[in-house]
């Protein structure tokens, strides 16, 4: 009499045993769809940017780009912030929605954000251009060119990089020092804290092209304008963003 309440607790048992495993591995499938899919892709759009050829280039890496308009969501693997024109115009289109607090919340967090040229500038607190105020994620201010008059302003064109920090760092995969990239500005970032540094430049002088904290990274130069290096940037930040293994184009 005594057995089979015995033989029902075993079966009940394994039931839950197999319950158990079947969620750990719906968990698992889960976990690997997600590391499977295209990392998604915020890009803002706040009335300025070159906003198709950084797309493209993103989509171009495996990235699944969306154009954003306003700050809404949360579930993005990365944030893209780009930019030309005047900084005082890029501060304005962000302030105007909501952008500027999305971001700074964003970079906050320690989220994946790329920056790239404005998208770079705007992060600091104060500009020469027109005494424009920026985000203020981070101190520092952003400098007119004071070069040779041998050079010209804007720098315009093609110009190697020198990366610092740690060479085993996954954004850094397949790329080296005097890397060419494509730049196009007057001004540039003089960060307070020079722990920021992720690249630098020269043209009359060495400056500071590309930043990096945590998970936030911006650059100076147009990673979308420069061919294979500027890909491999971009694929790099999204290998980054979505924890993959790094990997050449």
């Amino acid at each position: 009499m005594l057995a089979a309440p015995n033989c029902l607790r075993s079966a009940e048992g394994v039931d839950s045993s197999r319950e158990s495993s079947l969620e750990l591995l719906e968990q698992i499938v889960k976990e690997d769809r997600t590391r499977l899919s295209p990392p998604r892709v915020a890009l803002i759009d706040y009335g300025m940017g070159n906003l198709r050829s950084v797309a493209k280039a993103f989509e171009k890496v495996g990235g699944d780009v969306t154009v954003v308009d306003r700050p809404e969501g949360d579930d993005w693997d990365a944030v893209v912030l780009p930019g030309v024109g005047a900084l005082g115009d890029c501060i304005s289109g962000l302030r105007s929605v909501g952008f500027d607090r999305w971001i700074a919340d964003w970079i906050a967090a320690d989220r994946p954000f790329f920056g790239i040229c404005l998208g770079l500038q705007a992060l600091f607190d104060h500009s020469e251009e027109g005494g424009v105020e920026g985000l203020g994620i981070f101190a520092g201010n952003v400098i007119r060119f004071e070069v040779d008059r041998s050079l010209k302003v804007p720098h315009m064109g093609w110009n190697s990089v020198a990366f610092a920090g740690d060479e085993d760092d996954s954004l850094r995969a397949n790329l080296s020092d005097g890397d060419q990239f494509y730049f196009d500005h007057t001004y540039h970032v003089v960060p307070d804290n020079s722990g920021l540094t992720w690249c630098t430049t020269d043209y009359g002088g060495e400056f500071v092209s590309a930043i990096r904290r945590g998970n936030c990274v911006a650059t100076q130069f147009h990673p979308e304008k420069s061919q294979a290096k500027g890909l491999q940037i971009y694929m790099n930040f999204l290998n980054h963003a979505a924890g993959r293994t790094a990997s050449a184009l």
